[in-house]
């Protein structure tokens, strides 16, 4: 009687054990499933072609309007429900200020000016983007950072123990810039911060501040309105266009009470965002901001049209073209169907036909991700309990390569980027639409005789609990929908994109593992783009930038020194490196910022700042010469007047005569 009750014991246990290991089993899948999809978001792989076969994961996409805030509150708990699978990951991107360059703007007729102005290095011509110097041609505007470090500090991880050389600068230096010789300081603003400068209004874009500064006499700077900030917002982007500036604002849901919001108060009044103003995607996406796009007048500092939607603080793009502004986001995925997918194509041979049908069933019921996922624990529970040890065995091994297999052929898929089409002229959303994979930057987005072509990443052995696919990239042609018309797939399998740049019909875009490969690709037709040429070399660009038709520049590192690339692309399909340049630096701002470039294409040479200094190359007759060191360790931009380069550094800003490199005049900035 002992023995049969140690035997019954011993069943009890062994059937617990079972039952334990079944809930591991689920637990253990639930992850991966949410791993998966989450790590998706940042880069993935992809079967070559199944993309234009199926689209069984996705469901039409589109934007609506917010009834109400109860409205709001359901479509957070079902966002909440995607993000608690994993959903919502992405490219963490660091959402504050672009800074840019200069972008002439009107001066006083009382004065003469030069007649060349060097503009700012900015994406799209015309369209300004804030920086830290502007220039009209008189007078040069230099916003210097809070505290000037004695060396330089190129990734925001790295530390630097305090000296007496740091020195709290906080100011806007306005400095008499034409002519040469009469370089000086005529006045000094109390902020720093990013800048916009139009029609004698300086822009500064300070923290939570946006101030506006007639600089009419620059002697004298009075400001004009003021514009702040509210708590839990932050300024993505700026753009100034027309004589307009055009914002873009992130504000944190609050999930008790998500609208109306207030993202900003201009002169005391607050620009006041009602529920039923606020888009949303559908399906639902994860969303933690609410993103307003504003058009905010340079005189006074008023908002004259806004919109907003809910979207990623973590993974949007912005990009601005003459006709539209566009922004990324990123799209949902059903995750569920994958799930019920997998188990009636990959794994059908491990599962009874019941249990197929019971999560295709389960799959067409109206409800709630979460719910889904608790009823699929029941059912697939219920299933591994009726088989025996050696099914249970079999089934726990052979589901994990499964799955393995079944993304690495399905990683489009799992990856979705949403675009929103703000257009301009009507501040509505004209269109919406989405892709596959993750943009790198401003620079993957580009528009072009009504298309918009966008380049993506996905995939790789680190995106995925288990999975051992290559990452590869695509370009994607949309129209003026937003509708996909034509792509370009599976560039540099293995690698990901570090820098790309779209230039007319062509496209020059760049990927790296371990070389460089320096694709060219002809979009001359929307529907059918190629790839025209290959170039593999040593190490990679970051950044890249058009000489002329023929010849591309390239900013970037080869074994951990800046390198500089002189690209011929006068034959697409035989792109050439005619020259290359190893600075014995490791860093430079330009790595970072597009707008720490500055080309002058008169004089063939172009700057870039490095840690231990400035430098100015020439790109004549096809060879990269270094013409110009300045020994600065703080150099910050160039700008040329007529045919005198100023250097701009924390310090000082010294002026070189750009027909002999002499130089002209100094000024320093820290008397």
């Amino acid at each position: 009687m002992k023995k049969l009750k140690q035997t019954t014991k011993t069943k009890n246990k062994n059937r617990e054990d079972v039952k334990l290991g079944i809930l591991i089993l689920i637990f253990v899948f639930a992850v991966c499933l949410s791993l998966i999809i989450r790590n998706s978001q940042t880069y993935l792989t992809w079967e070559s072609n199944y993309l234009a076969k199926s689209n069984l994961f996705f469901k039409t996409q589109g934007v609506a309007k917010f009834d109400s805030e109860q409205n709001f509150k359901d479509y957070l708990k079902e966002s909440e429900g995607l993000a608690g699978l994993g959903w919502g990951g992405g490219n963490a991107r660091a959402m504050g200020m672009e800074m840019g360059e200069d972008f002439a703007s009107p001066t006083s007729e009382e004065k003469t000016i030069p007649e060349r102005i060097s503009e700012t290095n900015i994406q799209v011509t015309g369209i300004d983007e804030p920086d830290i110097v502007k220039t009209d041609g008189n007078q040069i505007y230099f916003s210097s950072p809070s505290y000037y470090y004695d060396q330089p500090r190129p990734f925001i991880d790295v530390q630097f123990e305090s000296s007496p050389d740091n020195i709290n600068r906080n100011k806007i230096n306005i400095i008499n810039a034409w002519p040469p010789a009469d370089l000086e300081i005529d006045a000094e603003i109390e902020k720093t911060g990013s800048l916009l400068l139009s029609n004698n209004i300086l822009i500064i874009f300070s923290g939570q501040e946006i101030l506006g500064y007639d600089v009419s006499n620059p002697a004298d700077p009075i400001k004009k309105w003021e514009s702040e900030l509210e708590e839990n917002t932050y300024l993505v982007t700026a753009r100034l266009y027309n004589d307009q500036i055009y914002l873009v604002t992130s504000s944190r849901i609050n999930s008790s009470q998500p609208c109306p919001i207030k993202p900003l108060v201009v002169n005391g009044d607050a620009l006041n965002i009602a529920c039923n103003d606020i888009y949303y995607p559908l399906p639902t996406a994860p969303v933690d901001s609410t993103y307003t796009a504003m058009k905010m007048d340079v005189q006074s500092g008023e908002i004259n049209e806004d919109i907003s939607f809910v979207g990623s603080y973590y993974s949007s793009v912005v990009y601005m073209s003459e006709n539209a502004i566009y922004i990324t986001y990123n799209a949902q995925v059903d995750t569920f169907g994958f799930t019920v997918d997998f188990f009636a194509t990959k794994a059908k041979s491990l599962v009874s036909v019941d249990f197929i049908n019971k999560l295709q069933r389960l799959n067409s019921y109206d409800i709630g991700l979460q719910a889904k996922m608790v009823e699929f624990s029941t059912i697939f529970s219920d299933w591994m309990l009726s088989l025996d040890d050696d099914e249970r065995l079999l089934v726990n091994n052979e589901l994990e390569n499964l799955m393995s297999d079944y993304v690495d052929a399905h990683k489009r898929e799992l990856s979705k980027t949403g675009i929103i089409k703000i257009d301009l002229n009507l501040f509505n959303i004209k269109s919406n639409g989405e892709v596959p994979g993750t943009p790198l930057n401003q620079f993957s987005l580009d528009e072009y005789e009504d298309h918009l072509r966008i380049a993506t990443t996905i995939g790789g052995q680190n995106s995925f609990i288990f999975s051992n696919g290559e990452s590869g990239n695509d370009v994607y042609i949309l129209d003026k929908n937003l509708t996909i018309e034509g792509e370009v797939k599976d560039l540099g399998q293995g690698e990901r994109i570090y820098s790309v740049r779209f230039i007319q019909d062509k496209g020059y875009l760049v990927t790296f593992r371990q070389i460089d490969p320096f694709y060219v690709l002809d979009l001359s037709n929307p529907s059918n783009p190629s790839v025209k040429g290959e170039l593999k070399i040593p190490g990679y660009s970051s950044y890249l930038h058009p000489i002329n038709k023929n010849k591309i520049l390239g900013i970037g590192k080869e074994d951990s020194q800046v390198k500089i690339s002189y690209f011929n692309v006068s034959n697409p399909s035989n792109p050439t490196e005619i020259d290359k340049y190893i600075l014995d630096e490791y860093w430079s701002e330009v790595l970072s910022t597009h707008h720490a470039f500055l080309l002058d294409p008169k004089h063939e040479v172009f700057f870039l700042p490095g840690g231990q200094g400035g430098y100015v190359f020439s790109y004549e007759d096809n060879e990269l010469k270094l013409v110009k060191a300045i020994s600065q360790n703080d150099a910050q931009r160039a700008i040329y007047l007529d045919d005198y380069l100023y250097i701009i550094s924390n310090q000082a800003i010294t002026v070189f005569n750009e027909n002999d490199w002499t130089e002209v005049n100094s000024l320093d900035l820290l008397d």
